[in-house]
């Protein structure tokens, strides 16, 4: 019975990978996509979330079954404070094995510091939580993640060995650094030798090498260029352990998470089903839903007493206009964390100039946020009226 379980587990972890890899598109992809093939995705999350409901309220009696690796952390009603300063409070979730957990906030609410309580490395001040057995953890940091710069590609990765070991099959070398982009000619080269990009690249071949069944990845895109973040995005689609994942990146919290943590301020944490996208809408439907008050209502009513049929001149020009917008501001992105990941830009520009550089990112992100959730309002909207470019 137990094998008969693990075996449609897998199964379905496995059509999830696949709907996920399926879905992760660019502005023009999700503007054709198949509507049927996006509900599927809706539908595998929420499967998702509910076995890991009826893992949750199981898992008391049974307890014997967690040896298998199937729990991966379980809070209860936990709170964490730095002084005065809440930063959880009566916080509870279970993460099982094959969950992708995405972690988002602003900027010094406690997204890291959640990462340590629920692994287990920093004392909570309330609450209960349980850590499954035989975790082994994977840290991408990139702060921490030191190569030995007199070493060669294939030695700060093999160690010397022509082998490396991934999933606990053997793969040569040569050919497990190719997936990583990098041809034969250049695995016997210094790392010294290397630029920015392809240092991240290295650090994600180390990462993946490092036998682990959870990631953690704290603001893994930050200086990753476009060909490298499609690389670790594929990466993360085929890992079949646990993921836990703090990012700002909208598109890639979509097309990596199954679940969403946001920190909301003063200790207060909710947990929603799916990726970034996912959680502006049951926002969206909650904020919605708590204005609803009788009173409301009827002074809506009077101010229109028609209900709107199908998006204005206005509203479809902006529709048909914004992905083109928003392609063009994503280029600009790319092109700035391009430069911001060339070595030779620190050399030439002084502390000033490399400031304001990172305050154009800041500002450039900041507005394909609105554009993004413009967008998206624009395309629920019409989709509510059934209208289709």
């Amino acid at each position: 019975m137990q094998d008969a379980e693990e075996k449609q587990w897998q199964t379905f972890g496995k059509k999830l990978a696949q709907e996920e890899i399926w879905i992760r598109q660019g502005v023009k992809g999700r503007r054709t996509r198949n509507e049927g093939r996006v509900r599927a995705l809706m539908a595998l999350r929420e499967e998702r979330a509910e076995r890991r409901e009826r893992e949750g309220n199981a898992r008391f009696t049974i307890s014997e079954a967690q040896r298998t690796g199937r729990l991966v952390a379980n809070a209860e009603k936990i709170s964490f404070a730095y002084g005065d300063k809440k930063i959880i409070a009566s916080f509870s979730t279970t993460i099982l094995r094959g969950d992708r957990v995405g972690i988002i906030g602003p900027n010094g609410s406690g997204k890291t510091t959640l990462l340590k309580v629920l692994l287990g490395e920093l004392p909570i001040s309330g609450g209960k939580i349980k850590l499954g057995t035989g975790i082994a953890i994977a840290y991408f940091d990139q702060l921490r993640a030191q190569f030995d710069e007199s070493k060669s590609v294939r030695d700060n990765i093999a160690g010397g060995n022509d082998t490396v070991f991934i999933n606990g099959a053997p793969r040569h070398i040569v050919g497990y650094l190719q997936d990583f982009l990098f041809p034969p000619a250049q695995i016997l080269a210094s790392v010294s030798s290397l630029s920015g990009g392809e240092r991240n690249r290295l650090l994600l071949a180390r990462l993946f090498a490092t036998p682990s069944n959870v990631l953690v990845l704290d603001e893994p895109t930050n200086d990753l260029d476009a060909e490298t973040l499609e690389l670790l995005e594929d990466r993360l689609l085929e890992y079949t352990g646990t993921i836990l994942l703090v990012s700002h990146d909208r598109t890639f919290l979509n097309n990596v998470v199954t679940s969403t943590i946001v920190l909301e301020g003063e200790g207060r944490l909710q947990e929603y089903i799916g990726g970034y996208d996912d959680w502006l809408r049951q926002r969206v439907a909650i904020k919605e839903t708590s204005k609803a008050v009788p009173k409301e209502a009827k002074a809506k009513r009077e101010k229109q007493p028609r209900e709107k049929s199908k998006l204005s001149f206005k509203e479809t020009q902006e529709r048909e206009e914004l992905p083109q917008k928003i392609e063009k501001m994503e280029q600009a992105k790319s092109e700035l964390l391009e430069l911001l990941n060339s070595p030779d830009f620190y050399k030439t520009n002084n502390p000033a100039q490399v400031m304001a550089v990172n305050t154009k990112l800041e500002v450039m992100e900041a507005d394909l946020t609105v554009a993004y959730t413009r967008w998206n309002e624009l395309e629920e909207l019409a989709a509510s009226f059934g209208n289709r470019s």
